[in-house]
Protein backbone atom coordinates (compact mmCIF):
# COMPACT_ATOMS: atom_id res chain seq x y z
CA UNK A 1 0.00 0.00 0.00
CA UNK A 2 2.44 2.08 1.07
CA UNK A 3 4.32 1.91 -2.74
CA UNK A 4 1.31 2.14 -4.41
CA UNK A 5 0.50 5.85 -2.66
CA UNK A 6 3.71 6.74 -3.76
CA UNK A 7 3.70 5.82 -6.87
CA UNK A 8 0.20 7.91 -7.09
CA UNK A 9 2.04 10.86 -5.63
CA UNK A 10 4.39 11.20 -8.56
CA UNK A 11 2.10 10.49 -10.90
CA UNK A 12 -0.06 13.32 -9.21
CA UNK A 13 3.21 16.01 -9.39
CA UNK A 14 4.33 15.15 -12.47
CA UNK A 15 0.66 15.84 -13.63
CA UNK A 16 1.16 19.32 -11.50
CA UNK A 17 4.43 19.82 -13.74
CA UNK A 18 2.45 19.32 -17.28
CA UNK A 19 -0.58 21.47 -16.33
CA UNK A 20 1.83 24.14 -15.28
CA UNK A 21 4.39 23.79 -18.47
CA UNK A 22 0.72 24.00 -20.88
CA UNK A 23 -0.40 27.03 -19.34
CA UNK A 24 2.67 29.48 -18.36
CA UNK A 25 2.19 32.92 -20.03
CA UNK A 26 5.11 35.48 -20.96
CA UNK A 27 5.60 36.61 -17.60
CA UNK A 28 5.69 33.15 -15.66
CA UNK A 29 8.67 30.91 -15.44
CA UNK A 30 9.55 27.41 -14.93
CA UNK A 31 13.14 25.16 -14.09
CA UNK A 32 13.92 24.34 -18.00
CA UNK A 33 15.27 21.52 -16.44
CA UNK A 34 12.26 20.11 -16.09
CA UNK A 35 11.09 20.68 -19.56
CA UNK A 36 11.46 17.06 -21.36
CA UNK A 37 10.85 16.05 -24.90
CA UNK A 38 8.53 14.57 -26.29
CA UNK A 39 8.26 10.81 -26.36
CA UNK A 40 8.34 9.72 -30.09
CA UNK A 41 6.34 6.17 -28.75
CA UNK A 42 3.50 7.91 -27.55
CA UNK A 43 2.63 10.59 -30.09
CA UNK A 44 0.79 9.78 -33.38
CA UNK A 45 2.86 9.26 -37.11
CA UNK A 46 0.75 9.40 -40.12
CA UNK A 47 3.01 8.76 -43.41
CA UNK A 48 1.15 9.46 -47.16
CA UNK A 49 2.66 9.24 -50.05
CA UNK A 50 2.98 12.57 -52.29
CA UNK A 51 2.45 12.93 -56.25
CA UNK A 52 6.08 12.39 -57.73
CA UNK A 53 5.73 13.57 -61.44
CA UNK A 54 9.50 14.04 -63.73
CA UNK A 55 11.47 16.82 -62.71
CA UNK A 56 11.09 17.75 -66.46
CA UNK A 57 7.35 17.64 -66.05
CA UNK A 58 7.50 20.40 -63.13
CA UNK A 59 10.18 22.67 -64.68
CA UNK A 60 8.27 22.73 -67.76
CA UNK A 61 5.09 23.50 -65.47
CA UNK A 62 7.03 25.87 -63.46
CA UNK A 63 8.59 27.83 -66.54
CA UNK A 64 5.04 28.66 -68.15
CA UNK A 65 3.53 29.42 -65.33
CA UNK A 66 5.91 31.81 -62.90
CA UNK A 67 6.44 34.40 -65.38
CA UNK A 68 3.34 35.60 -64.73
CA UNK A 69 4.89 36.59 -61.14
CA UNK A 70 8.74 37.46 -62.41
CA UNK A 71 10.12 39.46 -65.60
CA UNK A 72 13.08 36.86 -65.27
CA UNK A 73 12.66 33.07 -64.59
CA UNK A 74 15.19 29.94 -65.28
CA UNK A 75 13.66 26.63 -64.09
CA UNK A 76 16.29 23.79 -64.62
CA UNK A 77 16.53 20.37 -63.42
CA UNK A 78 20.04 19.59 -62.53
CA UNK A 79 22.47 18.54 -59.83
CA UNK A 80 22.64 19.96 -57.10
CA UNK A 81 25.57 22.54 -56.21
CA UNK A 82 27.70 22.10 -53.00
CA UNK A 83 24.91 23.84 -50.60
CA UNK A 84 27.44 23.99 -47.73
CA UNK A 85 29.33 26.59 -49.34
CA UNK A 86 27.98 30.14 -49.36
CA UNK A 87 25.38 31.87 -49.69
CA UNK A 88 23.75 28.92 -48.34
CA UNK A 89 25.64 27.16 -45.76
CA UNK A 90 23.65 24.06 -45.07
CA UNK A 91 24.91 21.45 -42.91
CA UNK A 92 24.99 18.51 -46.01
CA UNK A 93 26.16 19.32 -49.91
CA UNK A 94 23.08 18.29 -51.36
CA UNK A 95 18.85 17.58 -50.85
CA UNK A 96 18.53 14.17 -52.48
CA UNK A 97 18.24 10.59 -50.69
CA UNK A 98 14.83 9.11 -49.66
CA UNK A 99 13.17 12.62 -49.71
CA UNK A 100 10.15 13.44 -47.22
CA UNK A 101 8.29 16.20 -45.97
CA UNK A 102 7.95 16.30 -41.91
CA UNK A 103 5.93 17.96 -40.10
CA UNK A 104 5.60 18.23 -36.33
CA UNK A 105 2.95 19.42 -34.30
CA UNK A 106 1.40 22.42 -35.49
CA UNK A 107 -0.08 26.21 -34.81
CA UNK A 108 -2.55 24.90 -32.30
CA UNK A 109 0.18 23.83 -29.92
CA UNK A 110 1.65 27.90 -30.33
CA UNK A 111 -1.90 29.54 -30.43
CA UNK A 112 -4.22 30.92 -28.87
CA UNK A 113 -2.39 29.75 -25.62
CA UNK A 114 1.32 28.03 -25.51
CA UNK A 115 1.88 24.08 -25.14
CA UNK A 116 5.44 24.22 -23.41
CA UNK A 117 4.97 20.89 -23.19
CA UNK A 118 5.21 20.53 -26.87
CA UNK A 119 9.33 19.93 -27.46
CA UNK A 120 10.90 18.13 -30.24
CA UNK A 121 14.44 17.01 -30.33
CA UNK A 122 15.36 15.96 -34.08
CA UNK A 123 18.22 13.92 -33.47
CA UNK A 124 15.72 11.30 -31.33
CA UNK A 125 13.35 12.01 -33.86
CA UNK A 126 15.98 10.40 -36.43
CA UNK A 127 16.78 7.81 -34.56
CA UNK A 128 13.24 6.95 -33.92
CA UNK A 129 12.45 7.08 -37.80
CA UNK A 130 16.03 5.40 -38.38
CA UNK A 131 17.35 7.57 -40.85
CA UNK A 132 21.36 8.20 -40.53
CA UNK A 133 23.11 9.72 -42.42
CA UNK A 134 20.23 12.23 -42.31
CA UNK A 135 19.56 16.42 -43.19
CA UNK A 136 16.86 18.28 -41.58
CA UNK A 137 16.32 21.53 -42.81
CA UNK A 138 13.20 23.96 -42.65
CA UNK A 139 11.01 25.96 -40.65
CA UNK A 140 9.81 26.45 -37.05
CA UNK A 141 10.35 27.42 -33.29
CA UNK A 142 12.63 27.72 -31.38
CA UNK A 143 14.20 25.74 -28.69
CA UNK A 144 12.51 28.15 -26.13
CA UNK A 145 14.47 26.42 -22.62
CA UNK A 146 17.99 26.88 -24.47
CA UNK A 147 17.09 30.49 -25.64
CA UNK A 148 14.61 31.28 -22.08
CA UNK A 149 12.47 32.85 -24.44
CA UNK A 150 10.27 32.21 -27.36
CA UNK A 151 12.03 32.18 -30.53
CA UNK A 152 12.01 31.56 -34.26
CA UNK A 153 14.08 28.30 -35.84
CA UNK A 154 15.93 27.85 -38.46
CA UNK A 155 16.84 24.21 -38.88
CA UNK A 156 19.86 23.05 -40.75
CA UNK A 157 21.21 19.90 -38.96
CA UNK A 158 22.63 17.00 -40.47
CA UNK A 159 23.48 13.41 -38.48
CA UNK A 160 25.47 10.90 -39.77
CA UNK A 161 26.86 7.46 -38.15
CA UNK A 162 25.40 9.15 -35.29
CA UNK A 163 27.49 12.76 -35.47
CA UNK A 164 25.75 16.06 -35.05
CA UNK A 165 26.68 18.66 -37.44
CA UNK A 166 24.65 21.61 -36.18
CA UNK A 167 23.68 24.40 -38.64
CA UNK A 168 20.82 25.33 -36.88
CA UNK A 169 19.88 29.47 -35.81
CA UNK A 170 17.65 31.09 -33.78
CA UNK A 171 16.53 35.00 -33.87
CA UNK A 172 14.52 36.76 -30.62
CA UNK A 173 13.68 40.06 -30.71
CA UNK A 174 15.97 42.21 -28.41
CA UNK A 175 15.87 43.21 -25.89
CA UNK A 176 13.18 40.75 -24.48
CA UNK A 177 9.59 42.59 -23.72
CA UNK A 178 10.18 45.48 -26.08
CA UNK A 179 7.09 46.98 -27.59
CA UNK A 180 6.62 46.23 -30.84
CA UNK A 181 8.42 48.50 -33.10
CA UNK A 182 10.95 49.68 -30.65
CA UNK A 183 13.07 46.48 -30.70
CA UNK A 184 15.80 44.22 -32.70
CA UNK A 185 16.24 41.40 -33.44
CA UNK A 186 19.42 38.52 -32.73
CA UNK A 187 20.21 35.49 -34.68
CA UNK A 188 22.23 32.83 -32.62
CA UNK A 189 23.96 29.54 -33.71
CA UNK A 190 22.72 26.42 -31.74
CA UNK A 191 25.41 24.14 -30.04
CA UNK A 192 25.80 20.51 -31.33
CA UNK A 193 24.27 19.46 -27.76
CA UNK A 194 21.07 21.11 -28.62
CA UNK A 195 18.87 19.80 -31.32
CA UNK A 196 15.48 20.44 -29.76
CA UNK A 197 12.92 22.45 -31.07
CA UNK A 198 9.20 23.77 -30.19
CA UNK A 199 5.30 23.14 -30.78
CA UNK A 200 5.37 23.30 -35.28
CA UNK A 201 8.03 22.73 -37.70
CA UNK A 202 8.28 21.72 -41.12
CA UNK A 203 11.49 19.97 -42.53
CA UNK A 204 13.02 18.85 -45.76
CA UNK A 205 14.51 15.40 -43.95
CA UNK A 206 16.54 13.11 -46.90
CA UNK A 207 19.90 11.80 -46.75
CA UNK A 208 21.77 15.22 -47.50
CA UNK A 209 23.46 14.12 -50.59
CA UNK A 210 24.41 15.21 -54.20
CA UNK A 211 21.82 14.56 -56.94
CA UNK A 212 18.55 16.03 -59.27
CA UNK A 213 17.15 18.72 -57.57
CA UNK A 214 14.71 21.58 -59.43
CA UNK A 215 16.60 24.89 -59.54
CA UNK A 216 14.67 28.24 -60.03
CA UNK A 217 16.11 31.48 -60.69
CA UNK A 218 13.73 34.29 -60.16
CA UNK A 219 14.21 37.81 -60.92
CA UNK A 220 12.39 41.42 -60.26
CA UNK A 221 8.63 40.73 -59.35
CA UNK A 222 5.59 42.10 -60.86
CA UNK A 223 2.81 39.46 -59.43
CA UNK A 224 1.50 39.81 -56.17
CA UNK A 225 2.75 36.53 -55.26
CA UNK A 226 5.70 35.66 -53.42
CA UNK A 227 8.16 33.49 -54.41
CA UNK A 228 7.34 30.44 -52.82
CA UNK A 229 3.14 31.07 -53.38
CA UNK A 230 3.70 31.27 -56.69
CA UNK A 231 5.57 28.29 -56.94
CA UNK A 232 2.81 26.80 -55.04
CA UNK A 233 0.42 28.09 -56.79
CA UNK A 234 1.59 26.99 -60.03
CA UNK A 235 1.91 23.07 -59.16
CA UNK A 236 -1.61 23.69 -57.45
CA UNK A 237 -3.03 25.05 -60.75
CA UNK A 238 -1.74 22.23 -62.75
CA UNK A 239 -1.57 19.26 -60.35
CA UNK A 240 -4.96 19.53 -59.07
CA UNK A 241 -5.44 17.04 -56.74
CA UNK A 242 -2.60 15.18 -56.79
CA UNK A 243 -0.37 16.69 -54.30
CA UNK A 244 3.29 17.59 -54.37
CA UNK A 245 5.56 18.44 -52.16
CA UNK A 246 9.01 20.24 -52.57
CA UNK A 247 11.46 21.12 -49.96
CA UNK A 248 14.92 22.62 -50.10
CA UNK A 249 16.66 26.25 -49.87
CA UNK A 250 16.56 29.35 -51.75
CA UNK A 251 19.30 32.42 -51.57
CA UNK A 252 17.71 36.56 -51.57
CA UNK A 253 20.73 37.33 -53.70
CA UNK A 254 19.31 40.98 -53.94
CA UNK A 255 16.80 43.17 -52.73
CA UNK A 256 15.02 42.83 -49.41
CA UNK A 257 12.12 41.01 -47.92
CA UNK A 258 9.73 41.43 -45.02
CA UNK A 259 10.42 38.77 -41.78
CA UNK A 260 8.81 38.31 -38.74
CA UNK A 261 10.29 37.35 -35.70
CA UNK A 262 8.41 36.03 -32.72
CA UNK A 263 8.64 38.11 -29.02
CA UNK A 264 8.33 35.93 -26.20
CA UNK A 265 4.62 34.07 -25.37
CA UNK A 266 1.60 36.38 -25.31
CA UNK A 267 -0.07 36.35 -21.38
CA UNK A 268 -3.18 36.49 -22.92
CA UNK A 269 -5.01 33.90 -25.72
CA UNK A 270 -3.92 35.04 -29.24
CA UNK A 271 -6.94 33.70 -31.17
CA UNK A 272 -7.08 35.40 -34.63
CA UNK A 273 -4.98 36.47 -37.37
CA UNK A 274 -5.85 40.07 -36.77
CA UNK A 275 -4.31 39.15 -32.77
CA UNK A 276 -1.67 37.55 -34.09
CA UNK A 277 -0.42 40.22 -36.54
CA UNK A 278 -0.51 42.83 -33.86
CA UNK A 279 1.29 40.34 -31.74
CA UNK A 280 4.47 39.52 -34.03
CA UNK A 281 7.46 41.79 -35.17
CA UNK A 282 7.91 42.91 -38.42
CA UNK A 283 11.48 43.66 -39.84
CA UNK A 284 12.57 44.93 -43.04
CA UNK A 285 15.87 42.42 -44.03
CA UNK A 286 18.22 42.32 -46.72
CA UNK A 287 20.30 40.29 -48.98
CA UNK A 288 21.85 37.77 -49.09
CA UNK A 289 19.62 35.54 -46.82
CA UNK A 290 19.03 31.81 -46.97
CA UNK A 291 16.04 30.48 -46.68
CA UNK A 292 15.21 27.27 -45.73
CA UNK A 293 11.51 24.42 -45.57
CA UNK A 294 8.86 23.49 -47.27
CA UNK A 295 5.71 23.78 -49.99
CA UNK A 296 2.48 21.73 -50.45
CA UNK A 297 0.53 21.75 -53.00
CA UNK A 298 -2.55 20.24 -50.82
CA UNK A 299 -3.56 18.97 -47.74
CA UNK A 300 -3.70 15.72 -47.98
CA UNK A 301 -6.07 15.58 -45.10
CA UNK A 302 -3.29 15.57 -42.76
CA UNK A 303 -3.88 19.28 -41.47
CA UNK A 304 -0.66 20.51 -42.87
CA UNK A 305 1.21 23.67 -43.18
CA UNK A 306 1.27 24.09 -46.78
CA UNK A 307 4.40 27.01 -47.05
CA UNK A 308 6.91 27.79 -44.57
CA UNK A 309 10.02 29.02 -44.87
CA UNK A 310 12.56 30.86 -42.32
CA UNK A 311 15.79 32.61 -43.59
CA UNK A 312 19.45 33.16 -41.93
CA UNK A 313 22.42 34.93 -42.65
CA UNK A 314 25.85 35.93 -42.29
CA UNK A 315 25.59 39.33 -41.42
CA UNK A 316 22.54 38.58 -38.89
CA UNK A 317 19.13 39.04 -40.25
CA UNK A 318 16.81 36.30 -40.17
CA UNK A 319 13.14 35.01 -39.36
CA UNK A 320 9.97 33.86 -41.11
CA UNK A 321 10.11 34.65 -44.58
CA UNK A 322 6.78 36.91 -45.80
CA UNK A 323 7.52 38.30 -49.53
CA UNK A 324 10.37 40.90 -50.71
CA UNK A 325 9.97 44.50 -50.54
CA UNK A 326 11.71 45.72 -53.56
CA UNK A 327 10.48 44.26 -56.07
CA UNK A 328 11.99 45.93 -58.51
CA UNK A 329 15.39 44.51 -57.61
CA UNK A 330 14.67 41.44 -56.40
CA UNK A 331 16.73 38.06 -57.02
CA UNK A 332 16.01 34.60 -55.97
CA UNK A 333 17.70 31.44 -56.26
CA UNK A 334 16.57 28.06 -55.07
CA UNK A 335 17.02 24.56 -55.01
CA UNK A 336 14.60 22.13 -54.38
CA UNK A 337 14.10 18.39 -53.60
CA UNK A 338 10.61 16.77 -54.41
CA UNK A 339 9.75 14.45 -51.45
CA UNK A 340 8.25 11.01 -52.35
CA UNK A 341 5.84 11.22 -49.22
CA UNK A 342 4.91 13.10 -45.90
CA UNK A 343 5.23 12.46 -42.52
CA UNK A 344 3.12 13.91 -39.88
CA UNK A 345 4.31 13.71 -36.78
CA UNK A 346 2.19 14.87 -32.93
CA UNK A 347 -0.41 16.61 -35.05
CA UNK A 348 -3.17 18.21 -32.71
CA UNK A 349 -6.14 16.73 -31.65
CA UNK A 350 -8.27 19.88 -31.69
CA UNK A 351 -6.67 22.44 -35.11
CA UNK A 352 -7.85 25.69 -36.29
CA UNK A 353 -6.55 27.52 -38.85
CA UNK A 354 -4.97 30.69 -37.41
CA UNK A 355 -1.01 31.45 -37.80
CA UNK A 356 -0.46 30.01 -40.71
CA UNK A 357 0.93 32.66 -43.08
Amino acid sequence: MYRLSCILLNVFVYYIIYLDCAALGENDTINVSMAASVDYSKVPFNEKPLYTPPLEEIVDVLSRRLPATFEHVEVSAEDCPDLTQQPFNLSAPGLAGDAKLVELGGPPYLLPRVRRDRLYDLAALLRHLRRDPALLAGAGAGPWPHAGVNCEGIINLYVNEGQVTQGSRIVTVEPVGAPKGSGGYLQRQLPSNETRTALLGNYLLSEGKPGKVIKVVAKKRIGESNFITAIREALKEHYGDKVVGLGGAFVLRAGRVKHHVMPDFSATPVRTDAEVDAWLHYFDMRAPITHVGTLVSGDLGLDLRVQHFHGFSQHGDGGHYHYDTTPGEVHYEGYFALAGSVVRVDAPAETHAVGRD
